[in-house]
């Protein structure tokens, strides 16, 4: 046989290998990212949860906190800021300024759940009420959920944004528009601890 044919054939061996590593990197990197955003969408799934029992929650302390209007108000407001801000971040889980967004408006919202819930330890009729209780107790709930499902998400975005760091992967992620994700951060000390809830 000629050299120059095996030349030919070692030089699409080599083709062929490099062909598949990439292939396999782009693979790797593709399942990393999917599996932090499915890693929101728990989280996802576990703040909607929470948005949804804030309305009840006021509608509850409306009757007995007449002269509270403003706090009220402000847990309304701080809530709606924050599903808006999650609206971004599931739209684009990852993004730094989605992340940030999101991070802020769930430390607003916490300090606004437990300023109301400072101010119902002084309406005894409200901390007996067992629709509050019941609230208190979901609310709970969802919070331990959400540190959890933030949890399992930070992991995720640690290990893809690992995977796209390391070599060979490297050098190819930009390449494929692989972009750093960021992780959901608690922003200020206040939002660390779950929003105190205990009526008894």
């Amino acid at each position: 046989m000629d050299p120059i044919y095996w030349a030919l054939i070692a030089v699409a061996a080599v083709i062929l290998v490099l062909v598949l590593v990439v292939v396999g990197i782009y693979n790797k990197l593709v399942a990393l990212r999917n599996r932090y955003k499915n890693g929101f969408s728990q989280i996802d799934v576990q703040l909607k949860r929470r948005y949804d029992l804030i309305p009840n929650l006021v509608e509850v302390a409306k009757g007995y906190m007449k002269h509270e209007r403003e706090t009220l108000e402000a847990v309304i407001q701080a809530r709606n800021q924050a599903v808006d801000a999650g609206r971004q971040a599931a739209a684009n889980p990852g993004d730094p300024a989605a992340m940030t967004s999101l991070g802020s408006a769930e430390g607003q919202l916490t300090g606004a759940l437990g300023r109301l819930f400072a101010l119902a330890e002084s309406y005894p009729d409200l901390k007996a009420n067992q629709n509050m209780l019941a609230l208190q107790e979901e609310l709970s709930s969802t919070e331990n959920k959400v540190a959890f499902a933030r949890q399992a998400y930070n992991d995720a975005v640690m290990s893809y944004n690992t995977g796209r760091e390391t070599f060979p992967s490297v050098l190819f992620a930009g390449m494929f528009n692989f972009r750093e994700a960021n992780l959901f951060e608690v922003e200020s000390r206040g939002e660390r601890e779950a929003p105190k809830v205990s009526f008894k």
